[in-house]
Protein backbone atom coordinates (compact mmCIF):
# COMPACT_ATOMS: atom_id res chain seq x y z
CA UNK A 1 0.00 0.00 0.00
CA UNK A 2 1.52 3.19 -1.07
CA UNK A 3 1.36 6.11 1.62
CA UNK A 4 1.82 9.50 0.40
CA UNK A 5 2.51 12.07 3.65
CA UNK A 6 2.47 15.80 3.22
CA UNK A 7 3.92 18.38 5.95
CA UNK A 8 5.10 21.91 5.80
CA UNK A 9 2.29 23.54 5.31
CA UNK A 10 0.90 26.83 7.07
CA UNK A 11 0.34 30.60 7.08
CA UNK A 12 1.97 33.13 5.61
CA UNK A 13 2.32 36.48 4.45
CA UNK A 14 2.63 37.68 0.92
CA UNK A 15 6.47 37.66 0.29
CA UNK A 16 7.38 34.85 2.21
CA UNK A 17 8.36 31.15 2.09
CA UNK A 18 7.20 28.03 2.77
CA UNK A 19 8.60 24.60 2.08
CA UNK A 20 6.36 21.20 1.55
CA UNK A 21 7.65 17.73 1.91
CA UNK A 22 6.00 14.21 0.96
CA UNK A 23 7.47 11.22 2.10
CA UNK A 24 6.24 8.14 -0.09
CA UNK A 25 5.90 4.79 1.29
CA UNK A 26 5.38 1.15 0.09
CA UNK A 27 6.91 2.24 -3.13
CA UNK A 28 7.78 -1.05 -5.38
CA UNK A 29 9.01 0.35 -8.16
CA UNK A 30 11.80 3.20 -8.78
CA UNK A 31 10.63 4.99 -11.73
CA UNK A 32 7.83 7.24 -11.17
CA UNK A 33 6.82 10.91 -11.19
CA UNK A 34 6.33 12.98 -8.42
CA UNK A 35 4.18 15.85 -8.41
CA UNK A 36 3.05 18.90 -6.88
CA UNK A 37 -0.74 19.59 -7.50
CA UNK A 38 -3.03 22.41 -5.87
CA UNK A 39 -6.56 23.49 -5.20
CA UNK A 40 -8.43 26.21 -4.41
CA UNK A 41 -11.65 26.96 -3.15
CA UNK A 42 -14.15 27.02 -6.43
CA UNK A 43 -11.21 26.37 -8.67
CA UNK A 44 -10.18 22.85 -10.12
CA UNK A 45 -6.97 20.90 -8.92
CA UNK A 46 -4.23 22.01 -11.39
CA UNK A 47 -0.50 20.96 -11.95
CA UNK A 48 1.92 22.93 -9.74
CA UNK A 49 5.06 20.99 -10.47
CA UNK A 50 6.74 17.87 -11.52
CA UNK A 51 10.13 15.84 -11.35
CA UNK A 52 10.96 12.49 -12.50
CA UNK A 53 12.79 10.09 -11.44
CA UNK A 54 16.12 11.10 -13.25
CA UNK A 55 15.23 14.59 -12.59
CA UNK A 56 13.68 16.48 -15.69
CA UNK A 57 11.26 19.46 -14.27
CA UNK A 58 8.15 20.81 -15.40
CA UNK A 59 6.00 24.23 -13.36
CA UNK A 60 2.76 25.69 -14.11
CA UNK A 61 3.42 29.25 -15.89
CA UNK A 62 2.31 31.20 -12.57
CA UNK A 63 5.38 29.69 -10.35
CA UNK A 64 8.13 29.62 -12.75
CA UNK A 65 10.86 31.58 -10.80
CA UNK A 66 9.11 31.52 -7.55
CA UNK A 67 8.79 27.55 -7.08
CA UNK A 68 11.25 24.94 -6.87
CA UNK A 69 10.50 21.27 -7.18
CA UNK A 70 12.97 18.65 -6.36
CA UNK A 71 13.26 15.24 -4.66
CA UNK A 72 15.46 12.32 -2.85
CA UNK A 73 15.09 8.92 -4.69
CA UNK A 74 16.75 7.27 -1.49
CA UNK A 75 14.19 8.73 0.38
CA UNK A 76 10.97 8.67 -1.64
CA UNK A 77 10.86 12.22 -0.83
CA UNK A 78 9.59 15.23 -2.87
CA UNK A 79 9.84 18.64 -1.70
CA UNK A 80 8.54 22.30 -3.48
CA UNK A 81 10.01 25.74 -1.96
CA UNK A 82 7.81 28.35 -2.48
CA UNK A 83 9.30 31.64 -2.31
CA UNK A 84 7.81 34.90 -2.97
CA UNK A 85 4.59 34.13 -2.19
CA UNK A 86 1.12 35.56 -3.08
CA UNK A 87 -2.45 35.66 -1.96
CA UNK A 88 -3.31 33.37 -4.80
CA UNK A 89 -0.95 30.70 -3.99
CA UNK A 90 -3.76 30.05 -1.17
CA UNK A 91 -5.18 26.56 -1.99
CA UNK A 92 -4.61 22.97 -0.67
CA UNK A 93 -1.57 21.62 -2.15
CA UNK A 94 -1.46 17.63 -2.61
CA UNK A 95 1.38 15.53 -3.73
CA UNK A 96 0.57 12.97 -6.21
CA UNK A 97 3.00 9.85 -7.36
CA UNK A 98 2.73 8.26 -10.93
CA UNK A 99 4.24 5.23 -11.88
CA UNK A 100 5.27 4.87 -15.74
CA UNK A 101 2.24 2.65 -16.26
CA UNK A 102 -0.31 4.88 -14.82
CA UNK A 103 -1.21 4.05 -11.17
CA UNK A 104 -0.98 6.86 -9.35
CA UNK A 105 -1.59 8.05 -5.79
CA UNK A 106 -2.66 11.07 -3.82
CA UNK A 107 -1.75 12.40 -0.83
CA UNK A 108 -3.94 13.65 1.91
CA UNK A 109 -3.45 17.52 0.93
CA UNK A 110 -1.58 20.40 3.42
CA UNK A 111 -3.24 23.85 3.42
CA UNK A 112 -1.20 26.78 2.37
CA UNK A 113 -2.32 30.13 3.14
CA UNK A 114 -1.09 33.37 1.96
CA UNK A 115 -2.38 36.63 3.57
CA UNK A 116 -1.82 39.95 1.62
Amino acid sequence: QVQLVESGGGLVHSGGSLRLSCAASGMIRSSYVMGWYRQAPGKQRELVASITSGGSRNYADSVKGRFTISRDNAKNTVYLQMNSLRPEDTAVYYCKVTYYSGTYYWGQGTQVTVSS
